[in-house]
């Protein structure tokens, strides 16, 4: 249906015309949608706005329809709070004691128009727009800032066909191939440059700016960011024989954490101000939750950049671990990974019917069932390769760390590298650089994290760090 038969249908242009068009996306991914009966539907919402302001799908619209009514009696100002549901979308929080604030942003989110459901992770702490740790599904839209800034930020274990107890007289080769084979921070690059097959996917050519992104992406490719990305040697224990194929003990293995660099940053930064002056009246507190539509040129210009930045952030690990696996001589005999801060179309029940919506995980790991996954804890305590067991009121989400409890400049504030150095000593870990904001103080107990989410994922393993770099001091975080 086009704008013109909406406005025939009596829908004012502005803000309340997007919204029609929103209803209409949600309306036709419902089972029983029937588009002969679009006109009826939006006539009956025209005709009576009051009647539908708490319904879920119609509500958004309702209430926009509401107040144009009674602002063009005189009734009220216009404001820019109207472009938001009347209650918010079914949501549900994992974990205790979560801020209050990164708890707000969840609920914000959930009165968007266009969000049918939402979740909120146990390891969750504010962020932007969306709080890290939140999970959101929406009808025919996606988000820009609801991905986040390090588009497919992923991790990747490598797990070698070698006992964990030959580290002890590893550990200076570890540690130096750590060194030769991994760069990070802004400007990262080899001097000579990685190769993949990546690089001639041809969705660098969807738009002159993504092509224009080409040739700095392939500078940094197999290059990790800054703020919580890493790279590490540690042990990773398996306590039964499970799907992973590996005999009970302890295995040299690989851990890395990073994204889509520079380029996923710039497609986030376009995409989003597109988004957000399309939609200029959304309130400050959701103003970084503007959408696209994805029957709209520049959602399919983003959905096409995203996904691109998906398999440029994979082919950045597949990198890592293949120079660092060609170093070592050992065989990999298991290798799992998977990405947060991404959107994909699923299929959920939602209000006890199956509809394909969005759902963007924005530092959350996918946890449908069966699907394996790795969720660290910090540099000094144990990470985790999970399975995941599907739970719906999640939409089969799960953690994706154990979550910071401190901003940056806190911990500047709170902490010396002398007491770290004991407290890593002390576990056992060698650290071969990182910035004093990434301690392990600056988390959440990642044994208290896990026991928040057993109904939504079984532990197969544990990966305890031994030798870890991440980003030298003093790099602005790119996480």
């Amino acid at each position: 249906m086009k704008s013109n038969d909406l406005i025939r249908l009596g829908v004012p242009e502005g803000v309340a015309l997007g919204l029609a068009h929103d209803f209409i996306r949600g309306y036709m991914a419902t089972p029983d949608a029937d588009g002969a009966r679009l006109e009826e539907e939006i006539a009956a919402i025209v005709a009576e706005p009051q009647r539908f302001v708490k319904d879920l799908l119609r509500g958004a619209l309702a209430g926009e329809l509401t107040r144009a009514k009674a602002e063009a009696a005189g009734e009220v100002e216009a404001s820019a709070s109207s472009v938001r549901r009347g209650e918010p979308a079914p949501w549900k929080q994992w974990g205790t004691g979560l801020e209050a604030s990164a708890v707000q942003q969840l609920v914000n989110a959930c009165t968007l128009p266009v969000t049918v459901a939402g979740a909120l992770m146990p390891d969750a702490h504010v962020g932007y727009g969306l709080p890290i740790g939140g999970v959101l599904a929406t009808a025919g839209v996606v988000i820009p800032y609801a991905v986040g800034v390090d588009i497919a930020c992923r991790m990747r274990m490598s797990v070698f066909d070698c006992k964990a107890s030959r580290m002890s007289g590893m550990r200076d080769r570890l540690a130096n191939i750590l060194e030769s084979e991994t760069r990070f921070g802004v400007g990262a690059s080899f001097k000579q440059r990685r190769d993949h097959p990546v690089m001639d996917d041809p969705a660098w050519d969807t738009t002159p700016m993504i092509a224009h992104l080409r040739d700095k992406a392939w500078g940094q490719l197999g290059t990790s960011g800054s703020g919580n990305h890493f790279v590490e040697f540690g042990a990773f224990k398996v306590s039964e024989e499970s799907e992973l194929g590996l005999k009970p003990g302890e295995y040299v293995a690989l851990l890395s954490h990073s994204g889509s660099r520079g380029s996923g940053a710039k497609i986030c930064e376009t995409y989003s101000r597109i988004a957000m002056e399309r939609h200029s009246r959304l309130p400050k507190e959701l103003k970084h939750l503007a959408w696209l539509g994805l029957d709209e040129a520049e959602g399919q210009e983003y959905w096409a950049a995203m996904n691109l930045m998906g398999r440029y952030a994979a082919a950045n690990h597949a990198c890592i671990h293949k120079h660092i696996a060609k170093k070592l001589g050992e065989d990999v005999v298991v290798d799992i990974e998977n990405h947060h801060n991404f959107a994909w179309k699923e299929t959920h029940l939602i209000h006890g019917r199956e509809q394909e919506v969005i759902v963007h995980r924005k530092g959350a790991t996918p946890a449908g069932r069966g699907v394996l996954g790795v969720i660290p804890g910090s540099m000094a305590t144990p990470g985790y390769v999970v399975r995941g067991k599907g739970n719906a009121e999640s939409l089969h989400s799960a953690s994706h760390g154990a979550g910071r409890v401190m901003s940056r400049t806190k911990a500047m504030e709170s902490f010396t590298w002398s007491a770290v150095r004991k407290q890593l000593a002390a576990a056992g870990v060698e650290l071969l650089s990182s910035g004093l904001d990434e301690v392990p103080g600056v988390y959440k107990d990642i044994h208290q994290v896990m026991a928040a989410q057993t109904d939504l994922v079984e532990v197969l393993g544990e990966f305890h760090p031994r030798i870890v770099k991440m980003c030298p001091a003093g790099e602005k975080a790119e996480d």
